[in-house]
């Protein structure tokens, strides 16, 4: 049996200078995830409402239930350690990884990477409508970092299950 490898996403205050990461969540095949939302540092004071409309997690909530953010960087080192974990947005994620890790004073010991280094052209063309048709099927699932990332892992298992013609 081929096992999908792990996806992880990150919700974020906003996007750009300033931004900080506020729910972590990842998913790991046979049925192993995580997900925390992040009590920001206080020195963290950027908002964007857009970001909060579109992951509808408010300060107030991660005040009242996010974890310590240590706790969210020492939980990850040891679920994923020495684990490849793959991402649909690098770059903000990288990002968002290093801020974590570096107001926590701990390094990761896991790799992030691209998702696009797993795909094939055939996989990366056919991938936005088949993560549609995967979002379609789950019910319009809440936008929220553990769901996005099993959405990640589910959409990389259809295309990998069906031939290039069934994936549209």
């Amino acid at each position: 049996m081929n096992l999908l490898p792990p996806f992880i996403d990150i919700e974020a205050s906003g996007f750009g200078r300033g931004s900080y990461p506020i729910e972590v969540g990842f998913v790991r095949a046979p049925a192993t995830s995580y997900c925390s939302l992040i009590l920001p540092a206080p020195h963290w004071k950027h908002w964007d409402a857009s970001a909060e409309n579109l992951h509808r997690i408010s300060r107030s909530v991660l005040e009242a239930h996010g974890r310590p953010l240590t706790q969210v960087a020492e939980a990850l080192n040891l679920l994923l350690r020495g684990e490849t974990v793959y991402t649909d947005a690098w770059a903000h994620d990288f990002t968002w990884i290093g801020i974590l890790f570096d107001e926590a004073g701990l390094q990761p010991a896991f790799r992030l990477e691209n998702l696009r280094s797993l795909l094939t052209e055939d996989e990366a063309a056919s991938w936005d409508a088949c993560k549609q048709t995967v979002i379609a099927e789950l019910g319009e699932p809440r936008h929220r970092a553990s769901t996005d990332a099993r959405v990640l892992q589910l959409t990389l298992g259809r295309l990998r299950s069906v031939g290039p013609s069934a994936r549209a």
